[in-house]
């Protein structure tokens, strides 16, 4: 019997695709330095029973059209704006995620770099390192306390309530805003939910975390910034494209706020001359949220496992289009 055709479009570890290439004839893209040219994406779905994607791999229309015998598509992100899930359940191809397996990772890293931005850990790094550290004086790359400070997460899910219990840590008030009220983070944690033009207004560190959608495109704009305190610092661990960054980069240049630590750009890789890299008041990371050795190994896992799954005609663990699921017996 012909074994099922799984492309995966990164190489992942052998451990975590070990189970899968015992019961699939499993082809990858092993190129690390850049994402799988589109035109041999189209060639691989054509013959494809799976795809293993990332946030990189467009899959829209036109690919699932391509795809014949498509029958799951196992994405390695909790986000999956990459994918026409609404065009994926028409055609009955699953859409799974990773959910969950990355929550307190990504909260590492957002309340670090939320502390990298705030103490000026980079830039303090660098002026050591280029030879620039002449003596000691009081103000020498002063940058702002986070203990005790006011916190508004935008996006109060699982990493968001995670965050804030980090947050607690450092005796923050933790202010929220998200498109139903999180009760229960609100009695284990404390959190208060505001408008988010009270949060922006209110907050020193303003932490986007909401997921990429139509109505959060271009959350933070012009308007948002001129909103906030001189002293606000901005993180962004969600998505690039729910921030204007002109906006960003005027807000920040002028003095309107104090600094951002960004995680993610609009377009990634981000340009090395883009406008933002040039301020010294920004820290930018290659999207690295969930960037663990233990984590992304858990990822791929189960990204592996949810394939095995619906190949065999079951019900995969973390379902993106639950419509799906009511056609598995």
């Amino acid at each position: 019997m012909t074994k099922p055709y799984v492309f995966i479009t990164r190489k992942l570890t052998e451990e975590a695709m070990k189970p899968l290439m015992e019961v699939a004839d499993v082809h990858i893209w092993n190129e690390e330095e850049k994402a799988v040219p589109r035109e041999i994406l189209l060639e691989e779905v054509k013959k494809a029973d799976a795809l293993l994607t990332m946030l990189s791999d467009k899959i829209d229309k036109e690919l699932l059209d391509a795809a014949p015998k498509l029958k799951v598509i196992a994405n390695l992100a909790v986000g999956f704006d990459n994918i026409d899930v609404g065009y994926a359940n028409q055609k009955g191809i699953a859409v799974c995620n990773t959910p969950d397996v990355l929550t307190d990772t990504t909260a590492d890293l957002t309340f670090a770099l939320l502390l990298a931005t705030a103490r000026r850990i980079v830039e303090a790094a660098e002026f050591v390192k280029n030879g620039e550290w002449k003596s000691w004086s009081p103000l020498l790359l002063a940058g702002h306390d986070v203990h005790h400070k006011t916190i508004g997460i935008v996006g109060m899910g699982k990493i968001g309530e995670a965050v804030a219990k980090r947050a607690t840590g450092f005796d923050m008030d933790v202010l929220y805003h998200n498109r139903s009220r999180n009760v229960a983070a609100e009695e284990r944690i404390g959190a208060s939910y505001t408008s988010l033009d009270e949060l922006v207004e209110t907050s020193d560190f303003i932490v986007c975390l909401t997921p990429l959608t139509e109505e959060t495109r271009g959350l933070f704009n012009q308007e948002s910034f001129k909103k906030m305190k001189k002293s606000a610092i901005f993180i962004n661990v969600s998505r690039g494209p729910v921030v204007d960054e002109d906006a960003l980069y005027q807000a920040l240049a002028s003095g309107e706020i104090a600094g951002a630590g960004l995680d993610v750009f609009a377009k990634e890789p981000v340009d090395v001359d883009h406008p933002l890299l040039t301020l010294p008041n920004v820290v930018a990371l290659p999207h690295i949220g969930s960037s663990s050795t233990e984590t992304r190994g858990t990822m791929m896992e189960l990204c592996c496992k949810n394939i095995q799954l619906v190949l065999n005609n079951q019900q995969p663990k973390t379902l993106v289009n639950k419509e799906w699921g009511l056609s598995v017996k």
